[in-house]
């Protein structure tokens, strides 16, 4: 399978991007414990969008795309302004981002082994590139960030919906499938084992660790208000008459 076989459409990337650079806007913003400003956010918001297309085509040892062209920096830092600016009206929809994400994962998973086995790269490491570009960006993130790693994926497996879209691709290419065809179905799939994950809280021995200490990560940021210690009273005795 030659290069020119699959190409990612633009507007698929930069939904990808897009996607990703709010999302991390969004979690940058929460996490009040960092105290980032507009340029901290939108540097959060820039690694989630891109870096997992920088992974994907670094172990490729292909040209960075998103390099190639102005509009994926365009749009990872507009995203990331507005995640920002928007976050509150954002939290509220906590089911709208969650389903969001799911579907970034399925992109960046799909187009990472699409890439790979257009690029003429075996069916298993192709899976690996599309799992290091699914997960890519939310490990820099916490990297930058001075996070447990996949500090966000936990009780989601989010690497393992990942894994399963990607090795769905590869299969159904290897059975002769369009390749465009077989990344909309990796798609589907990775987001549907996200979404089951986290609606039935699903998660693997490690992760409940790792949420663990994602808590205390978190609390340990909060400052605690002693209460102060009451006041004991002390009787006197009435004064003795001359």
């Amino acid at each position: 399978m030659s290069e020119s076989t699959f190409m990612i459409p633009l507007w698929a990337d930069l939904l990808a991007v897009g996607l990703g650079g709010v999302q991390g806007a969004l979690f940058a913003s929460g996490f009040t414990g960092r105290r980032l400003d507009f340029l901290g956010v939108a540097i959060i918001g820039l690694v989630m969008g891109m870096g997992g297309g920088i992974i994907r085509d670094l172990l490729l040892n292909a040209p960075l795309a998103t390099l190639q062209n102005n509009w994926y920096l365009i749009t990872a830092v507009a995203a990331s302004l507005v995640g920002m600016l928007l976050a509150g009206i954002f939290q509220r929809l906590n089911r709208v981002i969650i389903a969001l994400d799911a579907v970034v994962i399925g992109l960046f998973g799909a187009f990472g082994t699409s890439k790979a086995l257009a690029l003429g790269l075996p069916p298993v490491p192709a899976v690996f590139i599309g799992v290091c570009a699914a997960a890519g960006g939310g490990i820099l993130r916490d990297v930058i960030m001075g996070l447990p790693v996949a500090i966000m994926h936990v009780g989601s497996l989010y690497a393992v919906a990942a894994a399963v879209g990607c090795a769905v691709l590869a299969m159904m290419g290897e059975l002769g499938v369009p390749l465009t065809a077989a990344a909309a179905t990796a798609v589907i799939v990775t987001t549907v084992i996200r979404l089951l994950a986290v609606i039935f809280d699903i998660s693997l021995p490690e992760q409940r660790a790792l949420h663990r200490r994602k808590v205390a990560v978190e609390t340990a940021a909060i400052p605690t208000i002693k209460p102060d210690p009451p006041r004991r009273f002390r009787l006197r005795p009435p004064p003795r008459r001359p």
